[in-house]
């Protein structure tokens, strides 16, 4: 490799050049050459050189930590959706430029190099995003802390379109290996499942039925503008013995390998089909094995450090990241109970006080509950221990509101109705210390519906801390141009401090700044387009509005309605072909559960719109729509910067917070959007002027709902709703199979949950707007401006911080 003269990195006393040690990892972790290298191959060699770097820091910090014997966080959540390592370690450790220069010696294209990285299938959604935040946060604020979580080795799945259909794949993310984990042979821990409790000298015994280890591997996610790192230990499940010789040796194979087949199943993919009776289980067997793994390392390392329990609660503050870990609360009930002799008051006493919950919807449905049967067939003591948690808590109660039956029923522990269930939201309320929403109004609303009984027996237990994305990786490291143009602006360290964006407020009507904004922007939609080419061989054109709507499928996210609007506008424009349009790209994104059949055919009425419209050679091309296969983070680093407008239209009172709204705002899309989660924040902090809102407030749904919502009505009294049902039912866009899409049609009419015919007339006359302003550059870009230098409260360090201050406990740096 050719010398460049960087700096030297710092590796046990070895000091190297950054293409020196590149080589090496080469030649000695590779085993290839410079000759027959592929980018491939420099990937895993540069990964390994800034692995190398990164565990000198995390080796630092730990001991840091462990010598002030601070209080730690530790974040248990099921999805840690980190997406590619390499430019953010890269980033942390200022060698982002040598890497480039290196590889434009090599004859190598960088982003190309860059790309053969696998994103890390440890997520799917929101939900994992977050977290993944929350991790570069708390490594650049100098928290203590842990990320808890499952080594996943297909993730959810990969997605494939066949036939518009969305097809499942294995995500086999881990096939080339991961340079980025360390494996931890020295820590694991027993997990037991099913069996019986017995009373010895009146004191529980479980015993279990079935054994299986959890064996740890840590990633180290580093902090920027410090050398701190942060540490995400994921557990991997393996037989406590992977082989039955015994029957091996009878040339019975299969189940030779049985055993250990049905225990590494349990960390194989996230989020388990529960449409079944045994995905139910693998499902609960999942979120009990990560939880007790992660307690008993929690337990193990405080021993270590102080050989008592009496100070847990000083030392550890656990947040659950929604329900999924909500078995921490029995579970660390009966690790101090059962393995250390601590008493059920005592015990009680450390878990109330060490546990804090997230809660991320308002929607009932969507809290977790398991039936009790299962519970007691996998986990009896833990059903035990929530039994008598109910008990106690009852009697509270009952004491402090005598006579009121209807609330015990509403606030146990155990739903009675029907088969009995153990409601995991209630259990987390009754043992946290604090609970919070993730956005003012969903906080706001939480106390006032779904926990409105809980808010009144613990007033001081809800708050509210709204969401918040990293600015290194959703602005610095997926939208470059645009941070080069800030930081002309801004200079010094303003990623770590993003209030600082607010001074960028003067230079919205700066027109040199503002064309250099448009210019940003143009190439972003240019390596957008060339991205929807190569993987859907749609040609799209970068001067068009892009309007994106990419997250989840689900009915309440209301893709549906933004395909209502698409066929609205291909209706008008075939009607009046030579008026003059505004052009668009309509772009979705994302992926249904693989049992969610609504969602899957959402999927396909998009593809087959899009196949209709894209080829209808009336529009000129001024309408194009575009599904892109496999939604993950790194194809959301190229979507975000190339955004004109960013979709938010869930039904009002149903998105908790959501941050893709934050990421678009902050790369310079204007929202398009309902007054729902942090939409209502972004709108606070930019400016009502400078985003899009429409449709039906959340008191509006409820007193829609009320009254008795007929979605027929709206359908009978909207000529143009009428006639977009109507296309869809008739096989306008499936004449090989007229009634395919029946079932939407059927339900939209029929009940429409989420009020999608209701706010449709809205929705489309807001998108007139949209098309009006857009036509105006200079105020519109007057208004990304105002967007992308409003966003300084939605950097993930403020929500770390507050955290840090109103829950845990913990100062940060």
């Amino acid at each position: 490799m050719n010398k460049m003269g960087s700096e030297p990195l710092d590796q046990g006393g070895i000091d190297v050049t950054f293409d020196v040690s590149v080589e090496r990892h080469l030649k000695n972790e590779v085993g290839a050459t410079q000759a027959t290298a592929t980018p491939t191959d420099w990937m895993r060699a540069t990964a390994l050189t800034a692995r190398e770097g990164l565990a000198a820091r995390w080796l630092q910090t730990q001991h840091d930590d462990n010598a002030v014997g601070a209080r730690r966080a530790y974040y248990l959540s099921a999805e840690f959706l980190i997406g590619r390592a390499m430019s953010n370690a890269l980033a942390a450790l200022n060698l982002d430029k040598d890497f480039a220069s290196e590889m434009k010696k090599l004859k190598l294209e960088p982003a190309d190099v860059l790309e053969t990285e696998p994103d890390a299938a440890l997520g799917n959604g929101g939900l994992g995003r977050l977290a993944a935040c929350f991790l570069d946060s708390l490594a650049t604020l100098g928290v203590p802390s842990f990320g808890y979580g499952i080594r996943y080795e297909f993730g959810m799945f990969t997605q494939r379109i066949q036939d518009g259909k969305q097809v499942e794949m294995p995500d086999n993310w881990l096939a080339n290996g991961n340079p980025w984990e360390f494996p931890r042979r020295d820590i694991h821990y027993i997990v037991p499942f099913g069996g019986w409790v017995e009373y010895v000298n009146g004191r529980p015994v479980w015993t279990p039925s079935e054994r299986v280890m959890a064996r740890a591997y840590d990633m180290v996610i580093p902090g920027h503008g410090t050398e701190r790192v942060s540490t995400l230990r994921l557990w991997k499940a393996t037989a406590l013995e992977e082989l039955d010789l015994s029957a091996h040796t009878r040339g019975d194979y299969a189940r030779a390998a049985e055993t250990r087949s049905k225990a590494e199943n349990i960390s194989w993919v996230l989020y388990p089909d529960d449409s079944t009776p045994q995905g139910r289980e693998l499902r609960l067997r999942q979120e009990f094995f990560f939880v007790t793994a992660s307690l008993q390392d929690i337990v193990a390392r405080h021993i270590r450090a102080y050989s008592t329990l009496e100070n847990l609660h000083e030392k550890a503050a656990i947040q659950l990241n929604d329900t999924h870990p909500a078995l921490a609360v029995p579970e660390l009930m009966r690790l101090l109970m059962d393995e250390h002799g601590l008493s059920w008051e005592d015990a009680w006493y450390q878990t109330s006080r060490i546990i804090s919950y997230t809660n991320h919807t308002l929607m009932p449905e969507a809290i977790e509950t398991w039936p009790v049967g299962i519970m007691q067939y996998l986990l009896p003591r833990h059903l035990d221990i929530i039994y008598e948690i109910n008990r106690r808590f009852l009697t509270m109660v009952a004491a402090r509101f005598p006579g009121d039956t209807a609330l015990l029923n509403r606030v146990s522990l155990i739903a009675e109705d029907g088969e009995k269930r153990v409601r995991m939201g209630n259990l987390s309320i009754v043992a946290s210390t604090k609970v919070n929403g993730v956005a003012k109004l969903h906080s706001d609303l939480m106390v006032q519906t779904i926990f409105a009984d809980f808010a009144k027996i613990f007033p001081d237990r809800f708050t509210n801390v709204t969401n918040g994305v990293t600015p290194r990786r959703w602005l610095g490291q997926c939208n470059p141009g645009l941070t080069k143009l800030i930081g002309k602006k801004l200079r010094g360290q303003w990623q770590i401090d993003l209030d600082q964006l607010a001074k960028l407020k003067k230079y919205a009507n700066d027109e040199a700044f503002c064309a250099e904004v448009a210019k940003v922007k143009l190439a972003n939609k240019e390596r957008l387009a060339a991205y929807i080419k190569r993987e859907t061989g749609i040609v799209v054109d970068p001067n068009a509005l892009f309007d994106i709507q990419v997250k989840r499928i689900h009915e309440y996210k209301r893709q549906l309605l933004n395909v209502l609007h698409v066929i609205q506008r291909y209706r008008e424009m075939i009607a009046n072909p030579n008026a003059d349009w505004q052009p668009r790209v309509h772009i979705f994104a994302g992926k249904a559960a693989s049992a969610y059949k609504m969602a899957k055919l959402i999927i396909r009425l998009i593809h087959d719109v899009a196949r209709t419209v894209n080829n209808d050679p009336r529009l000129k091309d001024r309408l194009k729509v575009v599904f892109l296969p496999d939604y993950r983070v790194s194809v959301a680093e190229k979507i975000f910067p190339a955004a004109d407008i960013s979709e938010q239209i869930s039904t009002a009172g149903t998105e908790a917070s959501g941050t893709g709204n934050m990421k678009f705002a902050l790369n310079g899309a204007l929202t398009v959007g309902t007054w729902d989660g942090a939409n209502i924040e972004i709108a606070e902090n930019v400016g009502l002027d400078n985003i899009f809102v429409f449709g039906l407030r959340t008191e509006e749904v409820e007193k829609l709902s009320q009254e008795g919502y007929n979605p027929r009505a709206w359908y009978e009294g909207n000529a143009d709703l009428k006639a977009v049902l109507d296309m869809i039912a008739s096989g306008y866009f499936t004449p090989e199979e007229p009634t395919r899409y029946q079932a939407i049609v059927d339900t939209l009419l029929g009940r429409d949950q989420y009020f999608l015919l209701a706010d449709f007339a809205a929705y489309v006359e807001t998108h007139r707007h949209v098309d009006a302003a857009y036509r105006d550059k200079a105020t519109w870009l007057t208004k990304v401006v105002h967007n992308i230098s409003g966003m300084g409260m939605f950097s993930s360090d403020r929500t770390i911080g507050e955290y840090c201050k109103n829950i845990w406990g913990i100062k940060t740096r």
